[in-house]
């Protein structure tokens, strides 16, 4: 069996009551097999939790990453990305759930550690900031320290991107993001 059609069904069982109240029991029952075989994937039901968002978010990421292939310059490509990428992950139901329903189970990954969607998110930004070295569009900085704040920048849209725009525009709020993220990137 493969792990998709698990994860397909935690995905519908999180849609449905969330993170905490998600079960193995329940995994298994709406994937239509054993807990057993649930238990011969992933030792536990965190463990399969985790493997949904890290495919779910990483897969938003890397169609968002499509949206800069016709950008003139590295600068362009990278702003054009980290918009697509805030306006995926705002509007996706598994990322809304997990912030309406269980929002404390995030703020482990906004305080103390990061994830291994924010490192691939922060790998690929890294490699969009070297080609912008390379090319000149973007301004020259440790890209260890630049990757970071690009990383924290586009992250703190996502996660409050709802919220803000309760009383502001949300198109408008995000052509400033992309005038901020530009502007501070440029050399």
């Amino acid at each position: 069996m493969a792990d998709d059609v698990l994860l397909d069904a935690a995905r519908s069982c999180v849609l449905a009551v969330g993170v905490r109240r998600t079960t193995l029991a329940e995994i298994a029952r709406t994937a239509r097999v054993s807990r057993m075989t649930v238990y011969r994937r992933f030792p536990d039901v965190r463990s399969v939790l985790a493997a949904l968002m890290t495919r779910e978010f990483s897969g938003l990421l890397r169609t968002a990453s499509e949206r800069g292939a016709d950008a003139a310059h590295s600068r362009e490509r990278l702003v054009l990305i980290a918009s697509a990428g805030v306006r995926a992950l705002s509007a996706d139901p598994l990322f809304r759930t997990l912030l309406d329903v269980d929002p404390e189970l995030v703020l482990p990954y906004i305080v103390e550690r990061l994830g291994a969607t924010q490192k691939f998110a922060e790998q690929a930004l890294h490699q969009l900031l070297e080609a912008g070295h390379r090319d000149g569009s973007i301004r020259r900085a440790p890209v260890a320290a630049q990757s970071r704040s690009v990383l924290l920048v586009v992250q703190s849209f996502a996660f409050s991107l709802r919220p803000a725009t309760a009383d502001v525009d949300e198109a408008a709020l995000l052509a400033e993001f992309t005038h901020v993220l530009d502007a501070g990137l440029k050399p």
